[in-house]
């Protein structure tokens, strides 16, 4: 029972990941890149009180260890669920990756550089997170896909 709900509390902590980068995608990136230089130095201004991005520094590393809990606790279960939940791991480790190599160097350039003589390099920075970021989101949602495929392979399994 316990290992059943680790399983689900990543699925949705991965699916919540997700979704908020599918909303930064829909909703902030535009907003960011609306009317440059001032929509950047409201986002900065409004960062400076409550930074939305805490939010995946809070959840990723929880989601982590919850799908490495996972991988534990089903090992016996199925070579098959040990996979599924295996991949799942991997595919999230490579968005850890990617935030640190690729997304945080962008991030520092729009919300940190100054802005005066720098709007090329942030219009840049901005292009750049916004199209990488759909690949981040397709492999977070990959990774949930996975997870859903193990916990649905174990139920198979124990029917």
């Amino acid at each position: 029972m316990i290992k059943k709900n680790i399983a689900f509390l990543s699925i949705i902590c991965a699916s919540g990941l997700v979704m908020v980068t599918i909303y930064n995608l829909i909703v902030d990136a535009k907003s960011w890149g609306s009317d440059i230089p001032a929509s950047i130095q409201t986002v900065r201004d409004y960062y400076k009180y409550a930074d939305p991005r805490n939010f995946f520094a809070i959840v990723a590393p929880i989601n982590m260890v919850l799908i490495l809990l996972s991988i534990i606790l089903f090992w016996k279960d199925s070579v098959s669920v040990r996979t599924y939940f295996i991949i799942s791991f991997l595919l999230y480790a490579v968005i850890a990756s990617l935030t640190f190599v690729y997304f945080v160097p962008r991030d520092r350039i729009i919300f940190t550089m100054p802005i005066e003589g720098h709007i090329e390099q942030i219009k840049t920075a901005l292009s750049e997170w916004k199209n990488m970021n759909w690949l981040r989101t397709i492999i977070g949602l990959t990774g949930v896909m996975f997870s859903v495929k193990a916990i649905d392979t174990f139920y198979k399994i124990h029917a």
